[in-house]
């Protein structure tokens, strides 16, 4: 069992990111002495309405990940870690047709033993990253989502999917397996004995598939433009965005490590989080909002 005092101290450590004290908006792409250009940063709308986009654009390769896109997301998702202007992050595709082809092959042949091993490292700590924003992450998967396609959209708090997106685990059709968090996250998403026989198989499912499983949140039929996944993640995201940004960040901690460790451990968990939003200035402003019959203006303080 976690001790209390533990427990207080892992709290503080991980949602010391989600107070406010950030940077501030965000620049359109990271700063990268020219780089950038695998991986897009947008507001969306004005000021950016509080909604960050991660955008994938490698089209030559199918958003697969090679060392030059991994490296910009974790640039990417510093410049977002401590900015709290930012409610939502929805990670996309700049590519039609896919989300997230998996692992560069190409590159991997070239890799040594010890350099693959280094950069599937890489790879884990890059997802462990995208689990760690302190703000909510939604993937929009339009197309293709396979490999660490699907493990990149498993790091993220919810998915939407096209119904005719194509998702997989299908390391072990290419004499491997999952090796960027996939049997850890699949298995906590839709069960284990679903997540073994989705895993062993190498299997391919479809949005609709996806969502029956749990898999997803939400699927929905493709539209002409080829982004209703994109559109109902937006809309998600608009969703979010007006509730209280502490109470939010202090909720997913609560839940991904009260998930981690027993239901005693977890409820220290939760309580040290409802501790840290006592004192906000929104927890004030939401119950005056209340008394007073009107809708809160919640500032993330």
């Amino acid at each position: 069992m976690l001790r209390l005092g533990r427990a207080a101290a892992l709290v503080r450590s991980l949602s010391a990111q989600g107070l406010p004290g950030g940077l501030g908006a965000f620049p359109r792409r990271p700063a990268s002495g020219g780089r950038g250009k695998e991986v897009l940063l947008h507001a969306h709308g004005e000021a950016g309405g509080g909604i960050a986009e991660i955008l994938m654009n490698r089209p030559h390769a199918r958003n697969s990940l090679g060392k030059v896109l991994v490296e910009e997301l974790y640039e990417t998702l510093d410049v977002l870690r401590f900015d709290d202007s930012v409610r939502v992050v929805i990670v996309r595709s700049n590519v039609e047709g896919v989300f997230c082809a998996g692992a560069d092959l190409k590159e991997r042949a070239q890799m040594s033993d010890s350099e693959t091993d280094h950069f599937v490292q890489r790879l884990r700590n890059l997802m462990d990253n995208i689990a760690a924003l302190p703000m909510p992450t939604i993937a929009a998967i339009e197309g293709y989502a396979l490999g660490g396609g699907l493990e990149l959209a498993l790091a993220c708090d919810l998915r939407v999917a096209a119904s005719s997106a194509k998702m997989g685990l299908i390391e072990t059709t290419r004499g491997l397996f999952p090796g960027a968090g996939g049997t850890q996250r699949l298995p906590r998403c839709i069960g284990v004995s679903l997540a073994k026989e989705l895993i062993f198989t190498g299997r391919q499912i479809d949005g609709e598939k996806a969502f029956s499983i749990g898999l997803v949140n939400h699927s929905v039929p493709q539209n002409e433009k080829g982004d209703a996944a994109y559109q109902r993640a937006l809309a998600l995201a608009k969703e979010i965005v007006p509730r209280a940004p502490i109470a939010v960040k202090m909720g997913k901690v609560a839940i991904n490590r009260g998930m981690e460790v027993d239901i005693a451990s977890g409820m220290a968990i939760e309580r040290m989080c409802y501790a840290q939003n006592i004192p906000t200035r929104d927890r004030r402003e939401g119950m005056d909002a209340f008394l007073e019959k009107r809708l809160p203006k919640f500032i993330g303080k």
